[in-house]
């Protein structure tokens, strides 16, 4: 049964139920067997020990654990007891699952948010007998009583209220306080927002009292169904994530392909099998990137630092690439946009619209101070509690409302009523009194006779009148909340309210809104320059979400608001249609933000979200990026969310997308030259055997090269700074590969050109300086000295896809200091006995030497040449 669309009666002969006497204990007992308590499930978490194994997930990973097993049992089988590189291997695999499971305990704890958020007590009527009772055993049927200041503890349709306003921004995203009429009777498509005769679990009563009926407990409420969609989201793998993947499986296979053709071509040519198994381990080890994981993580961990220092907290790591490719933000209103305070921002008096300043203008909020409920705190007394309009008069008035108290001490007040739409307060005012009224200006200005005019007062006939009804609709036109002021001064008090509230002077009208934050502007004026799609998904009006939206830029003038009953109506075809132009999202419940989430990411779009409210957390864990307000947001949000902001600032998302972008650049430089790198090393090793010449490069000297040579440099091209132009470029497309732009082509010839001067110092070595060529230990040693010294100078080459001449050579002090400790330790182990040992080098005359750093540095000329031929090229097309 729609409950919203029933009579009270009806509803309580629904669930069998009586409002003067509820559930006897038995029925209740019975009823919770049925329907179980009233709780949120929680979902299922994963141990600490799953999440450890679960890292071995990877492909790449799997290869070298298997690497490892069969570089031991070869070790094994050839008695020499050598564990060294397997046991080399499985640290590097265990390491990466212990960083890996240490950033995924963060326990998904949304659930349990909701349940917080649950009254943990409940009035209820049992056998006409008025108790309090845990929340948990409440059942549909049961009579629970509200008051001013309570949690709402499940789903209720009214039986009576009294001027009762609940607070549900968190769960529809209305920005004010809600008004409740149990006598109401509403539509059967009405969403949750405008459902007047219902309060829902997990709301506050922000004023009044009122009796109602549960209808719904648990996972049944409307939040409840909150905490189901979030059960049935999976957060989305990264695109980095999908990237990286494919990129493992790729080198995987390429890395058993060649290792199983280069061992059957050892077999055809009558080599011992446990010799091709050590030649096709060094190639397998030579081909994997052993520490492309512990690079990319530690990359993505320098930048959640960074964010954090510009207050977005990331939650999960991959999502600080997933910045950098989004191409649509969807944003709620209430409080990312806007500043969740409403605001007096305009007034109409007799002579029209009034800056907020003038003399009229301050003595109509004057007045409205006056004929309010709202109590200052704090020290200073600057704090403000009570309803967000009535708290928009107190921080627009100049003067205090202690000092206007003092001069107009209230002696009587007629309440507002949702019948009347009006509140009146009676003050003393010297030998008189003064009488105060605000609310509805429809029905406020047909209690006035008269007008202020200046410091005068006119009659206000039915001309005036229209227009002021006139000058009320164009600020509601605007989106504004409109209030009408109106009072008189009397020498003795009425006789009755009717007499009170007639005979009134109006004042003005006063226009209020919950105004869109300073910054939120600039914000998506950056976000479209940047080829991103701002787009306001919210829980509220239509006009308002609209008026909102074309002052801040997210929509044209001509722009339209789409509603969550007309998205109802959309297939899913129209709606891909529809999100293609429209901008604007209203009224709209927690499934819509879902919907509309995934209509974006249907279209092949990285969609993110931003949010604070309970109503977002779904939305916020289906999006690629979910980003809560770290301020006034929900707990539920916060957990739902991939990042929080701190400050609670549209611009702080565009910010992290800019650091996002950043690092996505980082990280493709670092996966171009570890692979670039690792290109070189697997040339080396397969044009040796090729040749059948000895092993150029022991499997030791390769895994050195790898986790030192390679991955210090590496790091440090991750914290390569951000460059100006990087809001200026499209984002990324998510099926875009990580070698897009020609990068392929760019690792292949670099690795071969890093590969072939590794050879060519090996082939001198072995031919001029070893004793004995099958035991090339002078030659072994150049190719490794050449190997690991010009991937130190390659480094540099990566810093810029222009000359990194014009950009300073050394301009990264990180990755200066990162080649000097390498190159330093790359010497040791050529130089020091004990190390030399361990490592089977020679130590190498100055002439070697010279070989060795001539060889290495031309890396750095080749690439330079290169890049001064593509200038040259775009440089002449742009003159044909």
């Amino acid at each position: 049964m729609l409950f919203h669309q029933a009579t009270a009666q009806e509803a309580l002969e629904a669930l069998g139920t009586d409002s003067e006497r509820g559930l006897t204990p038995g029925e209740a007992t019975k009823r919770l067997g049925k329907y179980g308590r009233n709780q949120l499930r929680s979902g299922k978490k994963q141990s600490v020990l799953s999440r450890f194994f679960s890292q071995f997930k990877d492909f790449m990973v799997l290869i070298l654990l298997a690497s490892a097993g069969v570089s031991f049992w070869a070790s094994a089988m050839q008695g020499d007891a050598d564990f060294l590189d397997p046991i080399i291997i499985l640290s590097i695999v265990v390491i990466n699952a212990v960083i890996g499971t240490v950033q995924e305990l963060r326990a998904d704890k949304a659930i349990d948010a909701l349940k917080k958020l649950s009254s943990p007590k409940a009035r209820v009527l049992r056998a006409g007998k008025k108790q309090t009772i845990d929340s948990a055993g409440l059942v549909p049927g049961d009579i629970v009583i509200l008051r001013a200041g309570d949690l709402v503890p499940a789903d209720l349709r009214l039986l009576r209220s009294a001027e009762l306003l609940t607070e549900e921004s968190a769960l529809t995203g209305e920005s004010v306080p809600v008004e409740k009429d149990a006598l109401a009777v509403c539509g059967k498509e009405a969403p949750l927002a405008e459902r007047k005769n219902m309060v829902f679990s997990g709301t506050g009563v922000a004023s009044g009292a009122g009796v109602g009926v549960v209808t719904a407990t648990g996972m049944d409420t409307a939040m409840g169904h909150i905490a189901g969609l979030l059960e049935q989201e999976t957060a989305p793998e990264t695109p980095l994530q999908k990237r990286l993947g494919q990129t493992g499986k790729a080198l995987g296979l390429g890395v058993i392909i060649i290792c199983g053709l280069i061992f059957a071509l050892g077999l055809l040519q009558h080599i011992e099998p446990l010799e091709m198994f050590m030649i096709a381990i060094s190639l397998g080890v030579a081909a994997i990137p052993e520490g492309l994981t512990a690079v990319v993580t530690i990359v993505l961990a320098m930048g959640v630092k960074r964010m954090a220092a510009k207050r977005a907290i990331i939650r999960h790591m991959p999502a600080v690439e997933t910045l950098g490719s989004t191409q649509v933000i969807c944003s709620d209103k209430t409080g990312t946009l806007t500043q969740n305070k409403m605001t007096v921002t305009a007034f109409m008096g007799a002579f029209g619209q009034e800056p907020l300043e003038s003399t009229t203008a301050q003595f109509c909020l004057e007045l409205g101070t006056l004929c309010n409920n709202c109590e200052t705190e704090g020290t200073d007394r600057k704090e403000i509690s009570g309803d967000p309009t009535e708290a928009a008069f107190l921080r627009a008035c100049r003067s205090s409302k202690g000092s206007l108290e003092e001069k107009y001490p209230r002696v009587g007040e007629i309440p507002f009523s949702s019948a009347r739409k009006l509140m009146t307060t009676v003050h003393r005012s010297g030998g008189g009194y003064r009488i105060v009224s605000k609310g509805a200006p429809d029905v406020l200005i047909a209690r006035c006779t008269q007008q202020l005019r200046g410091h005068s007062v006119s009659p206000l006939g039915g001309g005036v009148k229209a227009k002021l009804m006139s000058d009320n609709s164009e600020l509601a036109g605007k989106g504004l909340r409109v209030l009408a002021v109106a009072y008189k001064d009397v020498e003795h008090l009425p006789g009755d309210d009717r007499e009170t509230e007639s005979g009134l002077i109006f004042c003005g009208l006063i226009g209020m809104e919950d105004p869109p934050r300073k910054e939120a502007r600039a914000a998506v004026l950056e976000c479209k320059r940047a080829g991103i799609i701002p787009v306001m998904i919210t829980g509220d009006h239509a006009e308002t979400a609209l008026a909102i939206a074309r002052r801040i830029g997210i929509a044209q003038e001509d722009g339209r608001a789409i509603t969550g009953p007309e998205l109802d109506r959309l297939s899913e075809g129209e709606l891909a249609e529809k999100i293609g132009s429209c901008r604007v999202f209203a009224r709209v419940s927690p499934e819509h933000k879902v919907k509309l989430v995934k209509a974006y990411q249907r279209r092949g779009m990285v969609a993110a979200m931003t949010g604070d409210g309970v109503n977002d957390a779904p939305a916020l864990k289906a999006a690629d990026i979910g980003c809560a307000m770290g301020r006034g947001g929900t707990e539920v949000a916060k957990s739902a969310a991939d990042m929080v902001l701190t400050d609670d600032n549209f611009s702080t998302i565009v910010s992290a997308v800019r650091e996002g972008r950043g690092i996505y650049r980082n990280i493709r430089r670092t996966v171009h030259f570890l692979l670039s790198c690792n290109i070189g090393e697997i040339l080396v090793v397969f044009a040796a055997f090729l040749l059948r010449a000895p092993a150029p490069l022991l499997a030791i000297q390769l895994l050195w090269v790898n986790l030192v040579t390679d991955s210090l440099p590496a790091l440090a091209l991750g914290a390569e700074p951000i460059p100006r132009d990087v809001m200026e470029e499209p984002p990324h497309k998510r099926e875009e590969s990580v070698f897009s732009g020609g990068m392929g082509l760019s690792i292949t010839l670099e690795g071969c050109l890093v590969g072939a001067l590794a050879l060519l110092a090996y082939s001198a070595g072995r031919a001029w300086f070893d004793v004995d060529p099958m035991e090339p230990v002078i030659g072994r040693t150049m190719a490794f000295a050449v190997l690991s010294l010009s991937q130190l100078v390659h480094s540099f080459n990566m810093r810029s896809e222009g000359s990194v001449l014009e950009l300073g050579i050394f301009g990264n002090g990180k990755l200066n200091l990162a080649c000097i400790i390498c190159a330093f330790l790359m010497v040791s182990v050529i130089v020091f006995p004990p190390l030399a040992a361990v490592f089977r080098t020679a130590v190498l005359t100055p002439v070697q030497w010279a070989m060795v750093g001539g060889l290495s540095v031309f890396p750095l000329i080749a690439v330079e040449g290169e890049k001064l031929l593509g200038r040259l090229r775009n440089m002449s097309k742009k003159k044909k």
